[in-house]
């Protein structure tokens, strides 16, 4: 249930995050935002798929995909133990997916403070709005080529990033090992309350166990300190 209900979540936040909360990243074919490299490990497709099926049985043309998705990114955060929201429908469901924009327009892993704030603020977001919704990799996992960077030959002067808590980077070598890594390994980004929407992915920030740039440097820097 965790990586279903976490890829839901995410899944919301790259649709979003693009052309609007408009359903675009479902949308099959050439190019789409579905067959962008950086959408590659998105799941929950099927669920989307299942529960527009099912409403479209009983009051057809009604409920778009894009509500659909809103909804179940705010359950799947409730059974987390998360809190919910309201959520308001009504959303239309875009024609339009570029496989280009969602290369172009979602944060990197290997963004630093002023790149993700420029990166949100196009979005109309504020630091504190990104800092909100950078949370929700409580329930989050990265992948080894993610932050494979940040523990080999990181700079001239540091082998391994020093922001990173030594006997962490120690246990991420491990999982990741230099010459070579299993590139389908999962590891969780909140390492205190595995499977649980909290505020513990701030804890591990201020442990200097965040691991992605992205997610550390929001720690580091002052201004979203």
């Amino acid at each position: 249930m965790l990586k279903l209900a976490a890829g839901l979540i995410r899944m919301l936040f790259h649709d979003c995050f693009v052309e609007g909360c408009d359903a675009s990243v479902l949308l099959d074919g050439n190019d789409t935002e579905k067959t962008a490299p950086i959408n590659s490990n998105l799941i929950g497709y099927d669920v989307v798929d299942d529960a527009k099926q099912a409403v479209e049985a009983i009051c057809p043309g009604v409920v778009s995909c894009s509500d659909i998705l809103a909804y179940a990114a705010r359950d799947s955060t409730v059974k987390l133990n998360g809190t919910g929201w309201t959520v308001q429908g009504r959303r239309r469901d875009g024609l339009f997916s570029c496989a280009d924009a969602a290369e172009n327009e979602l944060p990197l892993p290997t963004f630093n403070v002023s790149q993700l704030i420029e990166s949100f603020a196009r979005r109309g977001l504020s630091k504190t709005q990104m800092v909100i919704l950078s949370g929700s990799h409580t329930v989050g996992v990265g992948h080894c080529d993610k932050f494979i960077e940040r523990l080999y030959n990181f700079s001239a002067t540091h082998f391994t990033d020093p922001s990173i808590n030594a006997s962490y980077a120690q246990q991420l070598k491990k999982d990741c090992p230099q010459a070579i890594f299993n590139t389908t390994l999962e590891i969780f980004m909140d390492t205190i309350t595995l499977g649980e929407f909290d505020a513990n992915y701030y804890k591990v920030l201020s442990e200097h166990k965040g691991l992605f740039t992205s997610d550390q440097s929001l720690f580091d820097d002052r201004s979203t300190r």
